[in-house]
């Protein structure tokens, strides 16, 4: 499977820069490798079964709700809950 990229909404960027430096690096790598495999990683579709393209999964200490574009390779967060 491809790497996928992250992008951030601006409201989950909000979320990212409030973390703290530790924090921060660990839920980085987390979401490296969700990227690395944005339907595994303990994730689950967001909504419904019927949009698994929306989809939310543990990352750290938090919950991250994302949209995976596969024909772009990349997985837009909108939410970062913790």
């Amino acid at each position: 499977m491809s790497r996928f990229r992250v992008k951030y909404s601006d409201a989950a960027d909000d979320a990212l820069r409030g973390m703290t430096g530790p924090v921060r690096t660990r839920f980085e790598a987390g979401m490296s490798r969700l990227a690395a495999d944005p339907y595994g990683c303990g994730s689950t579709p967001a909504k419904s079964p019927s949009e698994p393209d929306r989809r939310s999964a543990p990352v750290g200490a938090y919950v991250v709700v994302y949209y995976v574009s596969r024909s772009v390779l990349l997985i837009t967060a909108v939410h970062i809950i913790g």
